[in-house]
């Protein structure tokens, strides 16, 4: 591709989103940047502090149970207090939390930081991609969902990097740094970043106020709750690119920089893909596209069974990468359309949830099949896992409204009538 087809590729992925959205674009960029601790707290906690590797474990299990806890939690707060406040709130108690957690030494206390920054940490999610919804016309959501995925990757790329130079100066430098970085967030939604939720329509005699949207409406929604149930399928699926990848390759014989060599291809390959491929995929079939990205995510992992060599292993990650790049923004962008625009921050809140839930579940099961039956067995149950997302998602879509047509009818049911 030429300099002039490169140039207008750009401008027509970045053209047309609002000013907001680069700003809150910016935050999420500049917060990954900062994500210093996850890179480094099991090292920090074996090797620094001198704990086993089990109680790492029990530490990390605490986070993502934070995190559980604080996913339904901030999607009422994202409704009621608005998208901003539960931003802010989130932010500073995630700076807080992990400046403080910096400077504990009983392993009690470490434990029990970890649960908070892990819900304090959580609690912006289901806040940023309601505001998100709120702010970009319909049909250019995938798009956004998707350069704000590419952000998150890449200042998780570069935080990664720094993080293993910052800890051999210092860990509590790590702790601080990430800290100051979650305030530099704060500073930008509240300079730059103004409250997106919509006002609250006059109310029609006989219909329910919008906040009738409670989190019993959320599960009483059929079609939404599959749709986080497949979520789930496939989060414990891609939770094993961290997880049980390594243990496999270490069973192997294969050591860490190996698994960081095969690993590596992942964030390359989002870096580098991921806009040109949603410029691909944005104006096709979601229904179609969830369906072939849990495919490729099953069948990626599965095809790990075969793999005896870095290469190989490498070309695997490279399958299920590209149904991360697909799977993202499209999924993001089918929860949105489900959701009624005065309940975003609830049904954002229990998507949030479906994979807070996956990264608690899946340590358990890859550890237990690893355990018992061995590695190929893992891979042939994520093959099953996706074949099963797939199928899922073929059922509840088949009737589905296109994305754009459908945003107008959302608007209004979230006004007159919530309960979807």
């Amino acid at each position: 591709m030429s300099v002039a087809g490169l140039r207008k590729a750009a401008h027509e992925t970045v053209a047309g989103l609002p000013r907001e959205f680069w700003w809150l674009w910016t935050s999420t960029l500049v917060n990954r940047l900062g994500a210093f601790v996850a890179t480094f707290m099991a090292l920090y906690l074996t090797l620094d502090r001198g704990y086993s590797a089990s109680y790492a474990g029990l530490v990390a299990a605490l986070h993502g149970l934070g995190g559980v806890v604080s996913s339904l939690g901030a999607g009422v707060m994202t409704d009621r207090l608005g998208r901003r406040p539960t931003m802010l709130i989130a932010q500073l108690s995630t700076a807080a939390s992990v400046a403080v957690l910096g400077f504990m030494v009983h392993p009690a206390a470490i434990a029990a930081m970890a649960f908070v920054v892990g819900m304090a940490s959580n609690a912006s999610r289901p806040a940023v991609q309601a505001m998100m919804a709120d702010i970009v016309r319909p049909e250019d959501r995938v798009r956004a969902f998707s350069l704000n995925y590419w952000a998150i990757n890449l200042g998780f790329a570069v935080s990664s990097a720094a993080a293993g130079f910052i800890a051999e100066y210092s860990y509590l430098a790590g702790f601080l740094g990430e800290a100051a970085m979650t305030l530099v967030c704060a500073v930008v939604v509240f300079l730059k970043v103004p409250e997106s939720r919509p006002e609250v329509a006059p109310r029609v005699a006989g219909s329910r106020a919008p906040d009738d949207v409670r989190l019993i409406t959320v599960m009483r929604d059929g079609r939404y709750m599959g749709v986080v149930g497949l979520s789930f399928l496939v989060a414990l699926i891609f939770q094993q690119g961290h997880l049980g990848l390594p243990v496999a390759m270490g069973a192997d014989g294969f050591s860490s920089s190996d698994f960081g060599t095969a690993i590596a291809v992942n964030g390359v390959l989002i870096v580098v893909l991921q806009i040109p491929v949603t410029r691909f995929i944005q104006h096709r079939d979601p229904r179609r596209l969830l369906i072939i990205s849990s495919v490729l995510a099953g069948y990626g992992f599965g095809l790990t069974a075969f793999a005896g060599s870095v290469g190989v292993y490498a070309l695997t990650v490279c399958v299920w990468t590209l149904a991360e790049i697909v799977n993202a923004p499209t999924q993001t962008g089918i929860v949105v359309q489900l959701s009624p625009a005065h309940g975003r921050g609830r049904y954002q809140g229990m998507y949030t949830l479906s994979w807070s839930a996956a990264a608690l579940v899946a340590p358990l099961m890859s550890g237990f099949v690893i355990d018992h039956y061995g590695a190929d067995w893992l891979w042939v149950t994520c093959a099953v896992l996706g074949t099963v997302a797939a199928f899922g998602y073929w059922l509840l879509m088949r009737k589905l409204p296109d994305p754009v047509a459908a945003a107008p009818l959302a608007t209004e049911r979230a006004v007159a009538e919530p309960a979807v």
